[in-house]
C-alpha cells in the first residue's frame, strides 16, 4: 500500500469515484490526505469483498465529507461535550524557540508541572512562565525522562537532519512482517476460535463475525478499529482502569464493546491472553517496547497465536534513538515540520499546525486497510504483521503542497447529518464519506463511556 503525489498533491486510484470540492486550508494538501487514505480503506473493503464474492464493488469518495471527518464526526443534541485539550496543553515560546506540551492524560500533566517545578494546580500563565526561561531541547528532553509528553518545533531541515527524521524518512508507509502459512478459512468463514454459531460473512458484510482485539487509544489507532466496526466487525476496546478521554468517547466509541483491564497485573494479563486466543486481529498502539515487557513480542504471539493478524502503530516509528518515545499528533507536527511550514506558509510568528489532527486520522485509514488487506490474506492462510507510524504519515504529508482546490468547503450544516443514541444522549453524526457500492457502513453498538463492557468476547 503507497500513497501516490503528483503535481504537489495526492492522486487517487483512477477507479476510485471523487465527488465533491473544497479544501482545508494548509500548507499541505490535508484533504488529499484525507481522501486518499479514505480510498484506501475503501478500497481494502472492495478487494475483501471481490474475495468474498464475483464482483470487486466500486468505490466512492466525497472530498467535503472526508475532510469533515478528519475533524469531528458526532455533535450532541441538547447537551455538550467535554473539552477535548487539557487546560495547560498547548504552544509555549521557550528561551530558544518553542515547545509543545501534551498534558491530557492525568500523569503527562503532572510529569510536565513536576519538571517545571509548579503545583498540581498550576494555571497556564504559571506555566508560560516556567517555560520562557528554559532551552527547548533540555525541557524536551526532561519532560520525556519523566514520563511525560512534549515536543520542541524543528524545521523541515532540521527534522530531515535529525538521527529520528532520517530513520523514519528510510521507513516504508506500511512495514510488513515475513509471512506465516496457516490452514485457510473456507470462503464464507470468519474468525477461528469461538463457542456457538457466528455471523454470516457475506459481500454486503465483509467483517461479520471477526473479532477485533482493540488496545489503542487516543485518535488514530481508534479511527482504525471505529472503520472495521461499521463493516461488521466484532471490536472489544480495552483500556487501562483509570484512562479518561471524556471529549472523544462518543467519537471514538462506536460500534465497540469497551472494558477496562490493568494488563499490567497478574490476573489482568491472563484475562489478556484469553481475549487474544479468541481474537482474530489484533490492532494496538503501544510502542514498540511495551508489549515486549508484557511477555507478548510479535514473536512470542506469532508462536503462540499463529493465524492471528497483528496491526501496530505509534507516534514516532519504529526505528531511530526515539522509537520507544511517547508521542501525539500534535507532538508530531512539531517535530517533524509541519507546524513550522504552517507558520511561514501564513505568515504567523508562532507555530502554525494543520487545521485538523490529519496525521491521527490518515493513519488511522492506513491502519485499518492494511488490517482488512491481512485479514483477506488470512483467508487463504497467509498471515503477516503491519506496522505504521504517524511519523511516517507525515513524510507522505510532507512530499505535497497546498491543494490545487483552493475553494472553501461546505458548511457543516449542508450535510445530512444522521441520528444516533449513545450513552451519554441524542446526537448527530456525519453520513459517510467513503461508499462501496453496496457494502453498507452500520453497527447496531451505539457509542457508550469506556468501561460500559466486560472484558469478554459476545458468545464465549
Amino acid at each position: 500500500m503507497n500513497l501516490t503525489v503528483g503535481n504537489g498533491n495526492f492522486a487517487t486510484d483512477s477507479r476510485v469515484q471523487l465527488t465533491g470540492t473544497g479544501s482545508l486550508p494548509s500548507a499541505f494538501d490535508v484533504t488529499g490526505l484525507a481522501v486518499a487514505s479514505m480510498a484506501a480503506a475503501g478500497t481494502a473493503v472492495a478487494q475483501l469483498c471481490g474475495r468474498l464474492g464475483n464482483l470487486t464493488p466500486a468505490v466512492a469518495v466525497d472530498r467535503a465529507l472526508a475532510s469533515a471527518w478528519f475533524g469531528l464526526s458526532f455533535r450532541p443534541d441538547g447537551w455538550d461535550l467535554p473539552p477535548v485539550w487539557d487546560s495547560i496543553a498547548g504552544d509555549y515560546p521557550t528561551a530558544d524557540g518553542w515547545i509543545r506540551l501534551h498534558t491530557n492524560a492525568p500523569h503527562h500533566r503532572a510529569a510536565a508541572l513536576a519538571v517545571l517545578g509548579l503545583p498540581a494546580g498550576a494555571e497556564r500563565e504559571h506555566v508560560a512562565r516556567a517555560v520562557a526561561s528554559r532551552s527547548g531541547v533540555e525541557l524536551e528532553d526532561a519532560i520525556v525522562a519523566a514520563n511525560g509528553c512534549a515536543a520542541v518545533m524543528h524545521s523541515r531541515q532540521q527534522w530531515l537532519a535529525h538521527p529520528q527524521g532520517a530513520a523514519i524518512a528510510a521507513e516504508p508507509l506500511v512495514h510488513w512482517g515475513p509471512e506465516r502459512r496457516v490452514p485457510p478459512f473456507g470462503r464464507h468463514d470468519a474468525g477461528a476460535r469461538r463457542v456457538g454459531p457466528r455471523p454470516a460473512v457475506t459481500p454486503a458484510r465483509p467483517l461479520a463475525g471477526v473479532r477485533v482485539l482493540d488496545l489503542t487509544r487516543v485518535i488514530a489507532g481508534p479511527v482504525a478499529t471505529r472503520f472495521l466496526a461499521l463493516y461488521g466487525a466484532d471490536v472489544l476496546r480495552i483500556d487501562p482502569p483509570d484512562w479518561i478521554e471524556p471529549g472523544l468517547e462518543p467519537e471514538m466509541t462506536l460500534g465497540k464493546h469497551c472494558a477496562r483491564l490493568d494488563v499490567k497485573s497478574p490476573s489482568g494479563l491472563a484475562r489478556l491472553e484469553e481475549l487474544l486466543a479468541g481474537a482474530d486481529i489484533f490492532i494496538h498502539g503501544y510502542r514498540p517496547d511495551a508489549l515486549d515487557r508484557l511477555g507478548l513480542s510479535d514473536a512470542v504471539l506469532a508462536g503462540r497465536h499463529p493465524a492471528l493478524v497483528n496491526v501496530a502503530l505509534d507516534a514516532y516509528g519504529w526505528t531511530g534513538p526515539w522509537a520507544q518515545r511517547r508521542g501525539f499528533d500534535s507532538l508530531v507536527q512539531m517535530s517533524c515540520g509541519i507546524a513550522h511550514a504552517g507558520m511561514e506558509h501564513f505568515g504567523r510568528d508562532l507555530p502554525f499546525p494543520l487545521p485538523v489532527q490529519a496525521l491521527d486520522h490518515a493513519t488511522g485509514y492506513l491502519t485499518a486497510a492494511a488490517a482488512i488487506d491481512a485479514w483477506r490474506e488470512r483467508l487463504d492462510g497467509r498471515v503477516r504483521n503491519a506496522r505504521l507510524s504517524l511519523a511516517r504519515t507525515a513524510v507522505e504529508l510532507m512530499r505535497t503542497g497546498p491543494s490545487l482546490d483552493a475553494s472553501d468547503l461546505p458548511a457543516a450544516e449542508s450535510f445530512a447529518w444522521e441520528a444516533e443514541s449513545t450513552g451519554w444522549g441524542p446526537g448527530q453524526r456525519l453520513p459517510q464519506a467513503v461508499v462501496v457500492d453496496g457494502v453498507p457502513a452500520r453497527t447496531s453498538v451505539e457509542a457508550r463511556g469506556y468501561g460500559s463492557a466486560v472484558a469478554a468476547w459476545a458468545g464465549g
